[in-house]
C-alpha cells in the first residue's frame, strides 16, 4: 500500500524545526569525536586544559540529548491522540524495543567499526528506547500520573547523590537506573551505558506532558505564550540553583583565574548524569526556541525541517558518513591498516593520537551536514508518500 500516511499532515512544525536544529548541531560533536586531535585524550570541558572555542564548542552540543530526548515525548503525546490507549501502549513498546536493540547492534557497530563486538555502546537512542517502553508502561495509568512521574524524575532525581554509594552489582544496577554512567564487562563485552534509564525518562515523560499544548484544544496565541513562560521559569531556575550552589547538581562552580573562565565554570554543569540544572539550562531556552518557531517560515525554515522530519535516519546515517570519512583522512595521513585498532580508542581508525585542530572540525561539520541533506530530503519524501508499517521505525 503505498498511500500517503494520514497522520503526516498534521505534524507541528516547529516541533521538526527545532528538532532539525539540535540534530545539525548534535553532529558537531560527533565531528568532533572522530577528527579532532584530543577528543580522545582530553576533556573539552576540563577547564585545567580547554580553551574557549573548545569549551563553548561542547558546551553549545548540550542541548541536543535532552530536547531530542524532550520532542520524543512531545511526538509520543501527538501520536496517541490518534490511537486508543492499547494501540499506543504496544506501539511505544514495539519501539522502544526496536531502538534499544538497534543502538546496540545497528549504531554502536556503526560508531566503532568493529564486528566483534568487543564494545558496546548505548547511548541516547537506548535512553529513548527506555523511555518509550516506560511511557508504554504508563500509558494506561494516564496523563496525569505521567505528568506527575516526569514531574517527581526531572526534578527529584538529584536526590540520589545524598545516598550511601553502593557497591558490587547494586551499584551496577544503580548506575544503569539512576546515576550512571555505567561501564562494565559481560561475556567478554565492554558495555559502556553513560544514559541512565530513569532520569532520561523522566524527560521524555515531561515532553509527553508538554504534548498537551499541541493539541487542537490549545489556542497557537495561548500554546506559544505558555512555551514562553515555562522556558523563562526553567532558565532561571538554573540561574538561580547554579547561583546559591547548594542542589542540582554535584560539581559547583567556582571563581577561575579570570572572569571568561569563571563563566566557563558557571556554565560546566553535569550531562552523565543528566542533573536538574543541566536540564533547566537546556530545556528552558528549548521551550523558549519552540514558542519563537511557532510562526517562523521560510526557505531556512524548510531547510531545517528536511534534519527534524527523519531523526533516527539522520542520526544513523550521520555516523557512518562521519566515520567513513574519519577513514579516509586516516589513511590519507600516512596511517597504515595495522594502525586501525588502538587500545587506547573505542573507534577502529581513530587513534588517540590522531586528528585536527578544531578549524577543521567545524569544516568537516559544514561538510556532513550538507551532505546529509539530500539523502535526508528523499526518504522524508518517501516517508510521506509510503505507508508501510516499517516507515513509523526508522
Amino acid at each position: 500500500m503505498n498511500q500517503p500516511a494520514a497522520y503526516r499532515t498534521d505534524r507541528v512544525r516547529s516541533i521538526d524545526l527545532l528538532r532539525g536544529i539540535i540534530m545539525i548541531i548534535m553532529a558537531l560533536d560527533h565531528v568532533r569525536d572522530y577528527i579532532h586531535v584530543t577528543a580522545v585524550t582530553g576533556n573539552p570541558t576540563d577547564l585545567a586544559t580547554t580553551t574557549i572555542p573548545l569549551f563553548l564548542t561542547r558546551w553549545i552540543t548540550h542541548f541536543c540529548a535532552p530536547l531530542f530526548v524532550f520532542l520524543s515525548g512531545i511526538s509520543a503525546y501527538l501520536n496517541s491522540r490518534r490511537k486508543t490507549v492499547p494501540e499506543m501502549a504496544a506501539f511505544l513498546m514495539k519501539r522502544g524495543l526496536w531502538l534499544v536493540v538497534a543502538d546496540g547492534l545497528i549504531i554502536s557497530l556503526v560508531m566503532t567499526f568493529n564486528p566483534t563486538y568487543s564494545v558496546i555502546l548505548l547511548q541516547v537512542i537506548w535512553a529513548i528506547g527506555w523511555g518509550m517502553l516506560i511511557l508504554g508502561l504508563l500509558l494506561r495509568a494516564g496523563y496525569k500520573a505521567i505528568a506527575i512521574t516526569g514531574i517527581v524524575l526531572f526534578f527529584g532525581h538529584n536526590l540520589t547523590g545524598l545516598l550511601q554509594p553502593l557497591q558490587g552489582p547494586s551499584a551496577t544496577v544503580s548506575g544503569i537506573l539512576l546515576t550512571g554512567p555505567v561501564i562494565f564487562t559481560v561475556a567478554g563485552k565492554l558495555l559502556i551505558m553513560p544514559y541512565p534509564i530513569l532520569p532520561w525518562a523522566g524527560v521524555m515523560m515531561l515532553g509527553f506532558a508538554f504534548g498537551k499544548l499541541f493539541g487542537r484544544e490549545t489556542e497557537a496565541a495561548a500554546r506559544r505564550k505558555k512555551l514562553l513562560t515555562s522556558g523563562v521559569v526553567l532558565t532561571a531556575l538554573f540561574l538561580l540553583l547554579r547561583f546559591i550552589n547548594i542542589y542540582g547538581d554535584p560539581s559547583p562552580w567556582s571563581a577561575q583565574a579570570s572572569a571568561s573562565f569563571t563563566v566557563l565554570s558557571f556554565l560546566n554543569v553535569t550531562k552523565y548524569p543528566p542533573s536538574l540544572q543541566f536540564c533547566c539550562m537546556t530545556i528552558g531556552p528549548g521551550l523558549v526556541m519552540l514558542s519563537l518557531l511557532d510562526r517562523w517560515n521560510g526557505r531556512l525554515a524548510g531547510f531545517l525541517e528536511v534534519y527534524g522530519k527523519v531523526p533516527f535516519f539522520y542520526f544513523l546515517m550521520h555516523f557512518l558518513l562521519i566515520h567513513l570519512i574519519t577513514v579516509v583522512l586516516f589513511f590519507a595521513t600516512g596511517n597504515s591498516l595495522r594502525q586501525a585498532i588502538d587500545p587506547s580508542s573505542i573507534f577502529l581508525f581513530r587513534p588517540a593520537n590522531w586528528g585536527f585542530g578544531l578549524g577543521y572540525t567545524y569544516l568537516l561539520w559544514f561538510i556532513v551536514v550538507l551532505l546529509m541533506y539530500y539523502p535526508c530530503r528523499r526518504y522524508m519524501r518517501y516517508k510521506a508518500s509510503h505507508n508501510y508499517w516499517w516507515l513509523s521505525y526508522v
